[in-house]
């Protein structure tokens, strides 16, 4: 069996995103097409928040080295004062001391073919880099969302490092994977030289083992629609700002209430600026922030809820939230605040099941809302097309990893020249 060496921060058990299922579930699948993962992360104090029951989640056979990390912020601070170096590109910088000898004896031991790094955490990407440019192993840069835009990172020196490491990834990587075809059309628009065959989607998705045995609970006569957001709710990338004014001012004119509706937000991530909000809006008898819960948990609550809330700004338009795979997998009804210009209501489009409103037009959501929660009530909701959702299995997608690592390691890598 072949072997590629996984470099991802997001590892279980971290718990504050569910970014960690997407390395997970390669390391699950990939080896059904002759790919044996051999993984390298942070030790587990690097992350805020863990959840050691996603342990036994990991395959046996995959082989993990957690090297040693610090979060700057949290541990090389004093008085909430530190180093800016340390923070660049990440706070995570540290894990590079470890991460590049342990990375370079696992390609050299194992006999690694390829590199695979996974964004959003840039420090990965880095290792990544260095390991590739020490061992002249084929490198697959799975970026998912875009490294940089004109406005992201906002940082400037943040910005600056990202590009540079970006630029870094379009000349070396072998391959750029990313998660929705607008940003593979936006980095063959930012670099023209950049060919499309070393461009890949390979789009997030859902693991059927997750969905086995959940069985929703039955509705409760008389109890008001629960509609569920599960997940973080970003200030900007996915601003609930709009949707809060929608719901008060249909609360003030007699349309909504608290018997009617429970909108909750779980593990938003930003509970501290959304609860004055949402108590200055007067809507904190609807809308309930509440704490996070293991995945598998998680899913069980969404399956029970009577409908699902997502959040995309136009910011985002070529991102597609992991979560709507979910989503669509559960078969409720999505209420999709989004941008119709952006991939994620493309997506929706094509399979159907959600209610698509613009995340920023209030007075949209104002009109909207109601009709929406109508037809759940009335079981009238459009449902997704089951076909349609099945090719976004995680198994279907690490088989697309699996026939790209292939290409990747027969070809030894992309040669300066075809660059």
């Amino acid at each position: 069996m072949k072997k590629a060496l996984i470099v991802a921060y997001h590892f279980p058990p971290q718990a504050e995103s569910s970014g960690y299922l997407r390395s997970l579930k390669f390391c699950r699948y990939l080896p059904e097409h002759g790919w044996q993962p051999h993984v390298l992360t942070v030790h587990p104090r690097a992350y805020e928040r863990t959840n050691p029951s996603q342990l036994k989640e990991i395959p046996a056979s995959v082989r993990v080295d957690r090297v040693f990390a610090l979060d700057t912020q949290r541990h090389l601070s004093f008085r909430g004062r530190y180093l800016r170096a340390m923070t660049l590109p990440d706070r995570w910088i540290s894990w590079l001391l470890g991460a590049i000898p342990t990375g370079y004896r696992a390609i050299r031991r194992d006999n690694c073919e390829v590199i695979l790094t996974t964004f959003p955490i840039a420090s990965a990407v880095l290792i990544g880099w260095i390991l590739h440019r020490l061992t002249g192993k084929p490198w697959v840069a799975d970026f998912r969302d875009s490294m940089t835009e004109p406005d992201y990172p906002r940082d400037k020196y943040t910005w600056r490092v990202y590009r540079w490491l970006e630029k870094k990834a379009v000349r070396d990587a072998a391959r750029l994977v990313f998660t929705a075809s607008s940003a593979v059309r936006m980095y063959l628009e930012r670099y023209p030289t950049l060919s499309p065959s070393r461009c890949s989607l390979i789009m997030n998705g859902y693991d059927e083992e997750d969905f086995r045995d959940l069985i929703p609970a039955p509705r409760i006569p008389n109890h008001p629609l629960r509609i569920v957001h599960m997940g973080l709710l970003y200030p900007v990338e996915r601003d609930p700002k709009p949707f809060f004014r929608a719901v008060s001012q249909l609360q003030r004119d007699g349309k909504l209430g608290g018997a009617r509706v429970r909108i909750e937000l779980r593990a938003s991530g930003y509970e501290s600026a959304y609860e004055p909000m949402i108590r200055a809006e007067g809507i904190e008898n609807i809308v309930h922030l509440l704490p996070p819960l293991p995945y598998r948990d998680a899913l069980q609550d969404s399956a029970s809820a009577d409908g699902l809330l997502l959040f995309q700004a136009a910011c985002c338009d070529h991102q597609i939230p992991a979560k709507v795979f979910e989503y669509l997998r559960l078969a409720k009804p999505i209420l999709a605040l989004t941008s119709r210009a952006g991939d994620t209501a493309a997506l929706l489009e094509e399979t159907g099941g959600a209610t698509i409103v613009d995340s920023a037009d209030w007075q949209a959501i104002y009109r909207a809302l109601p009709e929406f929660l109508k037809a759940v009530e009335t079981h009238t909701h459009a449902e997704p097309d089951r076909s349609m959702v099945l090719q976004y299995s995680r198994k279907e997608q690490a088989q697309a990893l699996a026939q790209l690592l292939d290409e990747v390691s027969i070809a030894g890598g992309t040669s300066r020249e075809a660059k």
